[in-house]
């Protein structure tokens, strides 16, 4: 990471200064303003407020979260799914992709579907804050094409780091899954395959040509 850019006025950075923050993420989704490496959770708030457009925080940079409508549709079906088996076993609550949780400091992400265990808040009481000061059980990430390979390896080891017990990254255009339940541990899920739930969501089975049923 770059230690000099927060003495240099973002009007004056090249494209090469703002990809240089992050490596390998998609420079058209690195906000500059704030500047890089001093923006705060309240930025985030403030910047959907104003504009409803979702962000993350990492390492104190605005950084767009872009969701399509196939990937909105499948995270939905995801969420109607995990719901329904928290209906029989009421193991703890979902939230979707405006769901905020502070993960380390300086790092604030929104996946796509969380699913947090009711031992993560205490009697059961959810705070009322706007971001969750806590990792998810489960995150789960629909892929799109603006996602690079370091964004997602960046975003798998923070999510290990905070606590998170299994990730699931859905491929749409491969119809495929993989779920780790450690940064170099993971399965492959096929068409013909399904998302299991382990430990985290005990019972919990979707076949992925289930979830991509609707796409046709």
């Amino acid at each position: 990471m770059s230690t000099v850019l927060h003495d240099v006025p973002p009007g004056n950075w090249t494209a090469g200064d703002v990809e240089g923050w992050l490596p390998g993420f998609p420079i058209d989704r690195i906000r500059v303003s704030p500047t890089p490496g001093t923006a705060t959770e309240q930025d985030i708030l403030d910047l959907e407020r104003q504009t409803g457009q979702i962000c993350e925080l990492i390492d104190g940079t605005l950084v767009d979260k872009v969701m399509a409508s196939l990937e909105s549709m499948l995270a939905a079906e995801i969420i109607i799914h995990i719901g329904a088996c928290l209906q029989i076993r009421d193991l703890g609550i979902l939230l979707g992709a405006d769901g905020y949780v502070k993960l380390l400091p300086d790092q604030i992400r929104a996946p796509d579907v969380s699913f947090i265990r009711w031992e993560r808040f205490p009697d059961r009481k959810l705070p009322k804050v706007a971001i969750y000061d806590v990792a998810p059980d489960l995150a789960v990430e629909i892929l799109s094409e603006s996602n690079t390979v370091a964004e997602m390896n960046r975003k798998l080891r923070d999510y290990f780091q905070a606590g998170t017990s299994m990730v699931w990254y859905v491929d749409p255009l491969t119809r495929t899954a993989r779920s780790y339940i450690a940064i170099r541990q993971w399965t492959d899920i096929g068409p013909e395959d399904s998302l299991l739930g382990g430990e985290v969501l005990p019972g919990f089975e979707l076949p992925l040509a289930k979830l991509f049923a609707r796409v046709g």
